[in-house]
């Protein structure tokens, strides 16, 4: 078994266990799986059970789950309590490209647990968080982008992220990579080599030659970098505050981007006196709504506290939709906020248009783009949705391989730092030595992408994010 540099010393220690872990969420349910790999993995599962045929590799054999383990000779005298499925995937041909064993029972939580302490008893070891596909990795099944994306589709909310965690399982991101990986390995090689042939005064390579290189790399790069304002949206979501004056029809919109009866509306204005939040997804971007408490002076006690409310989520939320009632003039809470709003990513819903005469469909008032609306009738919802989407994504659009987090975003900000110190040296004539020195950074940062110089310490945090079982 391989690994991609650098592994510890802890690590080459443990990859020896076999490890157990319930590898299906907690509670019942119709199947529950517990899943074992290690060197021992296929011993301990014949241990486990009572199986009906000997194990294959890639075939589920039939199999009974006892109240107590057998005798020796393996003729079980217990009480078959479930009858299970386990499947053995023999090394390397696995998930962590060691033996593992899966054993698929029904979900009850006294039988997994049975089979978990049992596995225990047998000398298994119990997996920490992510240590499957940890193994994967360092194994080099994966590299840490694609042990990444595992965990992204397995917290994946919205259908477009389960798509964009499923592009990067597949290496999309890595093959972006790939290609500057190599061309900066090849400008590394040629200058070691000219350094090499120094005392031959052989001039391997010219400046010029080093800078159509170096620009060669950034287009790239940069191009990649650029994927992250979408990438992170898809990957985290944005909040979008829905805030203005008491009874302008905020709690009315809020229900109609919801889709449902979420928020409570009443014709007495300030009836919203606490936030309300629902999540949704925008053509695939997650997005939390926040309905707010009407902005007004009130000497009512609860109503302050849901306008101090109110305002607290104005200044934390990424998108802000400001709700205007078309029936009546703008008020001075009403300028204050537009003010407010302005340089920030904004929207003006001019809502209730079926009431007043609102001339046009697109607008700026205050300075922030404005449309009509009605919750009541619909007009507008949908054009309303485009803008908050076009609003969230900036009009960024979706390709395989973004940068969806911001580990991924600072490798490539560095390599890109480095690559301009690079050519700056180059300009200025230093040394081939010390531009190397620039060149390598920009080497090791893509590296780090994928996991090839990535630190123990930034790999444990990685994979202790992950779900146990996985």
């Amino acid at each position: 078994m391989t690994s991609p540099d650098p592994i510890s010393e802890t690590n080459q220690n443990t990859s020896a266990d076999t490890i157990v872990a319930i590898s299906t969420p907690p509670g019942r349910g119709g199947i529950g799986i517990v899943r074992l790999s290690g060197l021992h993995a296929a011993s301990i599962a014949a241990q486990l059970v009572s199986l009906r045929q000997p194990l294959e590799h890639g075939r589920a054999r039939l199999a009974d789950v006892l109240d107590a383990p057998g005798d020796e000779a393996g003729q079980c005298e217990a009480v078959r309590i479930d009858e299970a499925l386990v499947t053995w995937f023999a090394a390397p041909n696995s998930y962590t490209s060691e033996d593992v064993v899966e054993i698929a029972a029904h979900g009850s939580p006294v039988v997994l647990e049975l089979l978990l302490h049992r596995a225990l008893d047998l000398g298994a070891r119990l997996a920490e968080a992510g240590e499957f596909t940890q193994r994967a990795f360092l194994a080099g099944r994966i590299d840490l982008t694609q042990a990444e994306a595992v965990r992204d589709l397995i917290e994946a909310q919205t259908l477009t992220q389960a798509r964009q965690a499923a592009s990067q399982m597949g290496g999309a991101l890595s093959r972006r990579v790939l290609p500057a990986k190599q061309a900066l390995t090849e400008l590394i090689a040629l200058l070691e080599a000219g350094i090499d042939f120094a005392e031959d005064d052989i001039d391997v390579a010219p400046a010029s030659e080093i800078a159509r290189r170096i620009a060669e790399l950034t287009p790239a790069l940069t191009a990649l970098e650029a994927t992250f304002r979408r990438g992170r949206i898809v990957h985290d979501g944005l909040t979008l505050a829905i805030v203005g004056r008491p009874n302008a029809g905020k709690s009315s919109l809020f229900n109609r981007l919801v889709e449902r009866e979420r928020a409570i509306v009443t014709a007495t204005p300030g009836t919203t006196r606490d936030t309300v939040t629902e999540r949704i997804s925008l053509d695939g971007i997650p997005l939390e709504l926040v309905d707010t408490a009407g902005l007004r002076e009130s000497l009512e006690e609860a109503e302050q506290l849901g306008i101090a409310r109110s305002r607290e989520a104005l200044a934390d939320a990424a998108l802000v939709l400001v709700v205007l009632d078309a029936t009546q003039p703008l008020n001075d809470e009403e300028h204050r906020l537009l003010e407010a709003v302005q340089g920030r990513p904004a929207l003006v819903a001019v809502n209730k248009s079926d009431l007043a005469a609102v001339h046009g469909s697109t607008e700026e008032i205050g300075g922030v783009r404005a449309l009509r609306t009605s919750a009541l009738t619909g007009e507008g919802i949908p054009v309303l949705r485009e803008r908050i989407l076009e609003l969230a994504t900036g009009g960024a659009a979706s390709e395989p391989g973004m940068l969806t987090s911001l580990r991924h975003h600072q490798s490539i900000a560095t390599a890109l730092a480095a690559l301009r110190d690079a050519a700056q040296a180059n300009a200025n004539a230093i040394p081939h030595e010390m531009i190397l020195l620039d060149l390598y950074r920009a080497l090791w940062a893509l590296d780090s992408l994928t996991g090839q110089t990535t630190s123990d310490d930034i790999l444990n945090l990685i994979f202790s994010t992950f779900c146990i079982g996985k």
